[in-house]
């Protein structure tokens, strides 16, 4: 961000009741593939402020106003989550709506690398276990008692989210008529194999390691990337999780995908975080299939969206020019997940 942005930004800030040093530059965060991050300095404390990429956006990613309310409020009954404390929707600014959050320390484990201070069994094991447990603590939120009560529309979510992924997943194929068809046996199946309803609580949408801060003894401190949060049917941040949970005999797309170390030696497979899930949580994982294969289709889906703001030149380098015939892969994986 250049200095005469970041100019501005103290100029709006300053309307809003707080001080923005526009003389300490605004370092660029790393990780994540999409949203912007960077540290500033705002009364006198480091905070983020984030914002989504340049191009065109994907429908109901990359969110500030809805990242804003759900952080403002959550990280007040869920201490993984920072606050967002100061959002702008005024698009003289900066072009798009941001906001300031929170910042905080820790240790981000990013893609199938891992750190040489993970390298016992029993840590990675712990960590994997963990995660699942934040997971389960998120869901355990009263969305009432924190103001999200009205948050996101829980009513119809898995027939809405099969809708919306198959609708984003068509847009971007454009006229590629292989990733149609894919796209479409998934959608068949997804219909016919509708699972049961259940009570809806608060949804991350992207939740995985890399998503998250680990303290020195591998426990989950901090969630991050909060812009895709709704409420809905918790078998689905399970089942994003497991998308992204890589293990050893997997195919080679779930490899390629490099989002998590999950095949190291010491981590539990997909199977035992589930069933971790299903005893720390209480809830009835008996429709995880269903939920696996949408979650599947999503990731595909994601990693096509990126593909095409990488070719538009919007984000990205190199690495996004192999993400079309992964995503193949991943469409493929998952049709065979339905056995059909």
């Amino acid at each position: 961000m250049d200095d005469a942005l970041l100019r501005r930004v103290a100029e709006h800030v300053a309307t809003q009741g707080r001080s923005l040093d526009p003389e300490q530059p605004a370092v660029r965060l790393s990780g994540g593939l999409s949203n912007l991050n960077f540290r500033v300095r705002v009364d006198g404390r480091d905070a983020v402020l984030r914002r989504p990429p340049a191009g065109k956006l994907p429908p109901g990613a990359h969110d500030m106003v809805r990242e804003h309310r759900l952080l403002s409020r959550l990280a007040k009954v869920f201490p993984q989550a920072p606050e967002s404390f100061l959002l702008c929707e005024d698009l003289s600014v900066l072009g798009v709506p941001f906001q300031l959050i929170e910042y905080r320390t820790g240790t981000v484990i990013q893609g199938d690398t891992l750190p040489p201070a993970l390298s016992a069994p029993a840590d990675r094991k712990a960590v994997g276990l963990r995660l699942v447990e934040t997971l389960a603590a998120l869901h355990a939120v009263d969305a009432d008692a924190a103001g999200l009560g009205d948050f996101g529309r829980p009513a119809g979510f898995y027939a809405r989210t099969v809708d919306g992924w198959l609708r984003r997943g068509r847009d971007v194929a454009g006229d590629n008529d292989d990733l149609a068809r894919r796209l479409s046996a998934i959608g068949s199946w997804l219909v016919a194999e509708a699972p049961r309803d259940a009570a809806p609580v608060i949804l991350h949408s992207d939740f995985k390691l890399d998503n998250c801060m680990l303290d020195g003894d591998w426990n989950v401190t901090t969630v991050l990337d909060w812009d895709m949060g709704t409420r809905g049917h918790p078998l689905m941040d399970i089942a994003t999780l497991a998308s992204y949970w890589t293990e050893p005999g997997d195919p080679d797309c779930m490899h390629r995908l490099a989002q998590m170390p999950t095949a190291a030696a010491g981590f539990p497979g997909r199977a035992e975080a589930v069933e971790h899930y299903a005893r720390v949580s209480g809830r009835d994982v008996s429709d995880f299939p269903a939920w696996r294969v949408l979650a599947l289709l999503k990731l595909g889906v994601v990693f096509l969206q990126l593909h095409r703001n990488w070719a538009s030149g919007a984000i990205g380098n190199e690495t996004y020019a192999g993400f079309a015939a992964l995503v193949a892969d991943i469409l493929d994986y998952a049709h065979q997940q339905t056995g059909s």
